[in-house]
């Protein structure tokens, strides 16, 4: 599956002065590429209005956005909460290591029996065994040390907590796990998925 073609790169947060302009917060965090956009889809409630971008003005801590045909602090109210989308080559550059949002979205994680320290214990006689499919990733959140991926866990893994009396076999359940080297590995977009270093994060 190829990655996404177009991405979220800011969120409309209120109307600013006059003149149909609005506040719009950058969910990258970098803002430079703002400045040379000409056209951009607003996206809100499941409709999507394609405009141009008449200007971008630097403000703190929001950029501040003029859309053609959107004229009056009214009309600009109404895409409060509008996610503003651009083709991927519009967005925000990605250095080594960094990953769009939406392209981690729906990924699968990926978690083998068979390798880390595992290998060592010669599992099934020295067959490997099959990859496991332990959670999709349905989002990606801001932590305090740093981002936190949205799992959906494979409501076929049942872990010892899951047992508990009163509890189902089988539940679904949202855990986060930290995107970081020691509990996530390689990261394959195009293939949407993702190795799960540790089973036992997911508990």
């Amino acid at each position: 599956m190829d990655a996404v073609t177009s991405l979220v790169v800011g969120i409309i947060r209120s109307a600013h002065g006059l003149a149909g302009k609005f506040k719009v917060e950058s969910t990258s965090g970098e803002v430079e590429h703002f400045f040379d956009l000409t056209e951009v889809t607003l996206r809100k409630d499941g409709t999507e209005r394609k405009t141009e971008v008449e200007s971008v003005e630097s403000g703190n801590p929001f950029l501040i956005m003029k859309c053609a045909g959107i004229d009056t602090p009214e009309q600009a109210a109404k895409f409060a909460g509008a996610e503003i989308v651009v083709s991927r080559d519009k967005a925000c550059p990605l250095y080594e290591g960094e990953y769009y949002v939406e392209d981690l979205k729906n990924c699968a994680l990926i978690y083998e029996p068979g390798s880390g320290s595992n290998a060592k214990n010669g599992l099934n006689d020295g067959v490997k065994p099959e990859p496991i499919v332990a959670g999709i990733v349905t989002d990606v959140l801001e932590g305090g040390a740093g981002d936190l991926l949205e799992v959906s866990v494979s409501e076929s893994l049942q872990f010892s907590s899951d047992s508990e009396a009163g509890s189902p076999a089988k539940k679904k359940r949202t855990v986060l796990v930290p995107f970081k080297k020691e509990f996530i590995g390689d990261v394959d977009i195009n293939r949407k998925t993702m190795q799960l270093m540790h089973l036992w994060i997911l508990e």
